[in-house]
């Protein structure tokens, strides 16, 4: 049903713009008139696009004041301009960039805010205290599920301090070609999620015994040392540390139930050390907040990404880190992100992590255009192009002062490109393998999305998404866009729940209804 006794809205994000999008919920019929005398020629959906001026034939389409694509035929000024009205245009070539050439002001610390954490042996800060049991390939999955579910039932109520056990399933470890030059993508992103902040530096493996990534392989001397005849992440390392591994093919163990008494009997000894520890007050620069956008749609650009944005801002202000990820979702901006940098070489390095996925997305036959879904179309976004400019805006203003290659631990402050896929349970596997202990995920369309390992904020873009998924959404972004909250407001209203998270005095509609993706490892090189 078309809405009745309602006024014409539509959000122009920049002046020199000659499109913008309805604003109204349910869309607008033909013959609506806007404020300024626009008439619809034509029904146009929530979030899609109409003409403000007419458009001839060849034009460009700007929204954000960057040509989102150029006129297939002429479109008259209030019609609906999607998709197939529109070429692409090509991707902005990765030479003649602008190289750090924005110096912002520096604006005042941030200072006095804090969260209860868990301080880990090697600096790092943790928001949950999470026992995980890593894998070194898929094989032993099932097995370690059962035995996660009977810790879960029969261990964890004796330990009250510890908030859950997870087992840290892929689909990597055999049947790969583990010397090829990518391999190392998927060993090392595995190998940092064990040593996440969130696991309060306990390292337990259950291996199968025939994998091609052997646990030492996985977790090579240097990366852990012993405490108490057991191993725990540490970053100066100890060279004669012994791999606290569960192996199901060794000989001690004969039947199903044995292997099984064994995973148990290690976790309870990591049980009891992770429950002998206290949250304490640590600065907001302990953070590490991975953001990222999933199920986009027009508003994502108008409302949540630019409140993340502003929260970004706050959190490097603090002296905390963020990551901002998906190279596709960001390609299109690449002369922004350059002249962002804070020196010519992390500018090369961002050149650097474009270039490498262009040419992996050329060997697999596609370009950065495989990106947008049907549901992005649906809600509003034609191309990559303009879904990257609503995407990029989730980095705020500040300098970028690191880039990570995909499955990089970080190991600096302040904002960072970490290179990922734009899939949403990709990114968030590495953003978790760069250090990431709390997560920010805004969408348009709604996903359930959340992961087991960290807590997830979700973000809705439109107020109609935070009504109906109410128990799903944490924050709604939409009333930026219905007049009722700035952009500002809605970005100190995250901050503000950022600390409340991480501190556990609050959860997550992802933590109570305890929903999470799996995690899938980027695994560029073949499969034998």
């Amino acid at each position: 049903m078309e809405p009745t006794n309602v006024t014409p809205l539509f959000i122009r994000m920049h002046d020199a713009d000659n499109v913008a999008i309805v604003a109204n919920d349910g869309g607008l019929p033909a013959g609506a008139v806007f404020a300024g005398g626009l008439t619809l020629v034509e029904r146009v959906p929530q979030g899609h696009k109409v003409a403000l001026v007419d458009l001839p034939q060849g034009s460009a389409v700007l929204r954000y004041n960057v040509p989102i694509g150029f006129a297939l035929r002429n479109i008259r000024a209030g019609s609906w301009v999607h998709e197939r009205l529109l070429e692409m245009p090509s991707a902005r070539g990765l030479d003649k960039l602008p190289m750090a050439t924005v110096k912002p002001p520096v604006p005042a610390p941030l200072e006095g805010y804090t969260f209860e954490g868990y301080r880990n042996a090697d600096g790092s800060v943790g928001t949950r205290n999470i026992l995980a049991i890593t894998t070194t390939v898929q094989c032993v999955a099932g097995v370690v599920d059962f035995a996660v579910k009977r810790i879960k039932s029969e261990l964890l109520p004796r330990f009250p301090n510890v908030d859950d056990v997870v087992g840290l399933e892929h689909t990597y470890g055999c049947g790969v070609a583990i010397d090829a030059p990518d391999a190392i993508i998927p060993i090392r992103t595995l190998r940092n999620i064990s040593l996440n902040p969130n696991f309060g530096g306990e390292v337990m493996v259950v291996s199968l015994g025939c994998e091609k990534l052997q646990p030492e392989r996985l977790l090579p001397p240097g990366t852990f040392a012993i405490v108490d005849e057991r191993s725990v992440a540490d970053v100066g390392g100890n060279a004669d540390a012994v791999l606290d591994v569960v192996c199901l093919q060794s000989e001690n163990h004969v039947g199903f139930m044995s292997m099984i008494d064994s995973i148990m009997k290690t976790a309870e000894l990591h049980l009891e050390r992770l429950n002998a520890r206290r949250r304490e007050t640590v600065p907001a620069s302990e953070l590490v907040v991975g953001v990222q956008c999933g199920g986009s749609d027009a508003f994502s650009g108008v409302t949540a990404n630019p409140a993340v944005g502003f929260a970004t801002d706050l959190l490097v202000r603090a002296g905390a880190t963020v990551m901002f990820s998906e190279t596709t979702e960001v390609r299109d901006g690449i002369d922004q992100l350059t002249s962002r940098a804070s020196t010519p070489e992390v500018a090369e390095e961002m050149i650097r992590e474009m270039a490498w996925y262009d040419a992996y997305l050329k060997k697999g036959q596609v370009d950065r255009s495989a990106n947008t879904t049907p549901g992005n179309k649906k809600g509003g976004l034609s191309n990559i192009v303009e879904k990257a400019m609503g995407s990029i805006v989730k980095s705020g203003s500040s300098p970028i002062s690191g880039v990570l290659a995909p499955g990089e631990k970080v190991r600096q402050k302040g904002l960072i490109y970490a290179a990922t896929p734009a899939s949403d349970f990709i990114c968030g596997t590495l953003q978790l393998a760069a250090g990431m202990n709390l997560h920010i995920f805004t969408t348009g369309r709604g996903t359930p999305y959340g992961l087991a390992e960290c807590p997830v904020i979700k973000v809705a873009t439109r107020s109609d998404l935070a009504r109906r998924w109410h128990d799903l959404m944490d924050i709604n972004a939409g009333r930026i866009a219905d007049g009722e909250a700035s952009i500002s407001d809605v970005g100190w209203e995250l901050f503000h729940l950022m600390l409340e998270v991480a501190s556990g005095r609050k959860k997550t509609w992802a933590e109570h209804w305890k929903l999470h993706n799996a995690l899938v490892l980027f695994n560029p090189a073949p499969i034998t």
